[in-house]
């Protein structure tokens, strides 16, 4: 009896510490006042230039017989290879992936961290939901001084709490943040001095970079509300290079917009992953993907969101294998890195196909 009023309470307190966090990691609310100023909003939430969908019955149909039938090979058969190794900072253009989306970009001599995720799990709980799949390269306190920390929009996998606490306390860079982002950063205590909201097409000028939030074609919200804050891709030009992150998005034909007003980029990094019959118009295959590259009229493409968690239904090892396919078809020149990799985009290295050795 002792062991089973024992078990009991072990599992009220391990429910209770899993659900406390969850209020604050959702984050706050917006001040509608300025979201109305911006042409985006309307109705009460944000929209994209074209209608869009994030799943349509069809496709939910198509998810839930891939999620009882699919035979993918959804997690990497063995540890990921990493890549710690510290890099001396200097002139030109370098980016190193961690994983998902997060990646540092070394440009013309200041630095941009983007989308910067270090939590266990994707989830406004650090208990349950989503968990990596391999572990963070190197530990966030570690990284150098930042300029810019820069946020593609709200969702977890994309703005993490632990990870915005942890660089409140060991950076002084601004937070550059969608519409509306700046609300769940002021609840959890960043100061307003750091943080900086931007529409679409919006600049910023810091360290002699000029950022600049260009359009996206997705959708934003934590826990249940939708598209209370913007989404953005981001342009990042310094006075030689320029560098271009696509955020989460559909393929649509902003890309090419973007590409006339700012490029052409030296490197893109380009979602790939977590794509799937349900939700084409918000998150891109991988040769849409390819093709949102050569639209911007970028050099070196850099593949990231997937690898790091497990967001859908195709194997893990298929956005690799498929945007390397892509990229030979179209004499693309193709980076993939592994987590923790410093790529010198001046001298990028050959594929060498590590992940299929995981599938």
């Amino acid at each position: 009896m002792r062991l089973g009023w024992a078990a009991g309470v072990a599992a009220v307190a391990t429910a209770f510490w899993a659900l406390r966090d969850i209020p604050v990691a959702i984050g706050g609310k917006p001040d509608l006042e300025r979201l109305r100023k911006s042409p985006q909003f309307r109705d009460g939430t944000f929209h994209n230039a074209a209608h869009t969908t994030t799943m349509s019955r069809e496709g939910m149909r198509e998810t839930v017989r891939e999620l009882v039938l699919g035979r993918q090979r959804r997690t990497p058969t063995g540890a990921v290879p990493m890549v710690h190794r510290a890099e001396p900072a200097t002139d030109g253009l370098h980016v190193t992936w961690y994983g998902h989306s997060s990646a540092l970009i070394e440009i013309d001599g200041a630095r941009v961290l983007i989308d910067p995720v270090w939590g266990e799990r994707v989830s406004p709980s650090q208990h349950v939901g989503p968990k990596r799949l391999h572990p963070t390269p190197v530990p966030l306190d570690t990284l150098p001084r930042v300029d810019a920390i820069v946020i593609s929009h709200d969702h977890y996998d994309h703005l993490d709490l632990p990870s915005v606490r942890m660089l409140t306390r060991t950076q002084d860079a601004p937070f550059l943040v969608p519409l509306g982002v700046g609300a769940h950063l002021r609840r959890w205590h960043v100061p307003e001095n750091r943080i900086v909201e931007f529409d679409w097409w919006d600049r910023y000028t810091v360290a002699g970079l000029e950022l600049i939030a260009t359009p996206a074609q997705h959708f934003s919200g934590r826990l249940f509300k939708r598209d209370g804050t913007l989404w953005t891709s981001w342009a990042i030009l310094g006075p030689t290079h320029r560098a271009f992150y696509t955020g989460d998005s559909g393929y649509f034909d902003g890309y090419a917009e973007i590409g006339r007003r700012f490029g052409p980029f030296d490197v893109s990094l380009v979602q790939i992953g977590a794509y799937g019959p349900g939700w084409p118009a918000i998150h891109m295959t991988p040769e849409e993907g390819v093709a949102a590259h050569v639209d911007v009229g970028a050099d070196v493409m850099i593949p990231v969101h997937w690898a790091t968690f497990n967001l859908a239904m195709h194997a893990w090892a298929e956005p690799a294998d498929r945007v390397w396919r892509e990229s030979k078809a179209r004499d693309v020149r193709l980076v993939v890195p592994r987590p923790g990799e410093r790529v010198d985009v001046a001298d990028p290295p050959a594929v060498d196909d590590w992940w299929q050795a995981l599938a």
